[in-house]
């Protein structure tokens, strides 16, 4: 259900910009929600033409490593990711985000 959120906000602010043709959208590795989940939910909604661009994340350790993150697990709603270098967890510089990059419209 919380990916039918995601996706009506999306179509929304793409319906914004006019008769929409295609858009492109942006998933981070570290988003709450998988790309290939988005693109179905999207997909399933509307007719237009789906780009999806899988973003690779970025975070930094306190042990210093700065990098992707070892991701363990990625599910619906979840990912658990770790330091590659020390198995900590670090924080995230980028990567985590689902951002409507382009709206074609007529």
């Amino acid at each position: 259900m919380h990916e039918t959120i995601v996706a009506n906000d999306i179509i929304n602010k793409a319906k914004e910009q006019g008769n929409v043709k295609a858009i492109t959208v942006e998933v981070g590795d570290l988003a709450h929600l998988p790309a290939n989940e988005l693109k179905q939910t999207l997909t399933a909604m509307v007719n237009w033409k789906i780009d999806i661009i899988e973003k690779k994340a970025k975070i930094k350790c306190s042990c210093g490593y700065k990098g992707e993150p070892k991701i363990l697990e990625k599910g619906h709603d979840s990912t658990v990711f770790v330091c590659p270098k020390c198995n900590s967890v670090p924080d995230i510089l980028d990567g985590k985000d689902i951002i409507l990059k382009e709206v074609i419209v007529d």
